[in-house]
């Protein structure tokens, strides 16, 4: 059984490499084989269907998003992070939250790159496929949940729509660091300089959220 769960996620991860290296339209079982070395009629063996097979790679993509989090002693820090309870609502624990969440996505801009550009090309296809869109669904609540749970303790009004619009911001950085202009601008993923720009960002960002609205 091992062995079994073993191979599948070999085979995921190959289907993650190809679809950030071609798009959703390279990723079929064949090519699947030879990004993962195996031989020839594996990945049918393994992933029955095409559906199957993106179905997989998605669930492999947030298990390693968990375990990367894990690793990393990031789980617990925040929105995009996990639960956000034990953080302070002061200037020093949204500076500490800005910084962690910093530190992830600049994590993702460089060593997890790779993982972060296939979670963007399936969240462009699920636009066109619901079960795609579906599958998504419980890791986008569960950052906007995360996101509205400290802003309400911040005090901050309307949290739902307020956690939406926090965890867009991110989302659009990431994006923008990614493939938008700040990929050819802004300070190389994976050094301090990247990560301290992520902070001032992301610090900014969660400073004008809680503050009173009478003082905007």
């Amino acid at each position: 059984m091992t062995e079994h769960r073993d191979r599948r996620a070999v085979l995921a991860d190959a289907a993650i490499e190809l679809v950030a290296a071609r798009g959703i339209r390279g990723l079929t079982h064949r090519a699947v084989d030879a990004q993962a070395g195996m031989p020839s009629g594996t990945t049918s063996a393994y992933y029955r269907t095409w559906k199957a097979l993106l179905t997989g790679l998605v669930r492999r993509l947030a298990d390693l998003d968990r375990i990367d989090l894990e690793r990393r002693a990031l789980a617990a820090e925040g929105p995009l992070l996990g639960e956000p309870q034990d953080i302070p609502v002061t200037a020093d624990g949204v500076n500490r939250l800005a910084e962690a969440t910093a530190a992830v996505i600049d994590h993702w801009l460089s060593a997890g790159r790779t993982r972060t550009l296939a979670r963007h090309v399936c969240a462009l296809e699920a636009a066109h496929d619901p079960e795609l869109r579906e599958l998504l669904a419980p890791h986008n609540d569960a950052a906007r949940a995360s996101a509205s749970a400290f802003l309400a303790r911040a005090g901050v009004r309307d949290t739902d729509r307020r956690g939406r619009d926090y965890v867009a911001c991110i989302n659009g950085l990431i994006l923008d660091r990614l493939v938008g202009v700040g990929a050819s601008i802004a300070p190389l993923p994976g050094t301090q300089e990247s990560r301290d720009e992520l902070h001032q960002s992301i610090r900014s960002l969660l400073e004008a959220m809680i503050r009173p609205e009478g003082s905007r």
